[in-house]
């Protein structure tokens, strides 16, 4: 096992990682961040009621207590990250859950998983919260 293999399963260790037939079944209050880069988004869509949120701003945006986050979440907020394949996302909510957002957590498979299982998109194109 690489040393980020090894990094990449400690964090999940932490993670109640979300299949997308279980998303599909969360309660509406939860948050769902697409993390992807904005030609991924443009080019295979998106996942409606996501926010795309550039990851080089994702802690400064998500931090409940931080002057500079987005509106409509608190500590108790179940907050989904999704990237391409789900590898990206699960580092992303490990760090979410160290700025103070316990039930952080990712998509399994990413958004190529989700519209794998025919789930609903939308074309891509939103800009991202930066």
């Amino acid at each position: 096992m690489s040393l980020v293999d090894d990094v990449l399963a400690r964090a999940r260790s932490r993670l109640s990682r979300v299949s997308p037939d279980e998303l599909v079944e969360l309660p509406p209050d939860h948050l769902l961040v697409d993390i992807r880069p904005m030609h991924n988004r443009v080019a295979e869509g998106e996942i409606p009621g996501a926010v795309p949120v550039e990851r080089i701003v994702l802690e400064w945006r998500l931090d409940p207590s931080g002057e500079h986050r987005l509106p409509g979440f608190t500590t108790d907020t179940t907050v989904v990250v999704f990237c391409n394949e789900g590898y990206a996302s699960s580092l992303a909510a490990r760090d979410l859950q160290n700025v103070g957002l316990p039930k952080a957590t990712d998509l399994v498979g990413g958004f190529r998983a989700y519209r794998e299982a025919g789930l609903p998109t939308q074309p891509g194109g939103t800009p991202p919260i930066t």
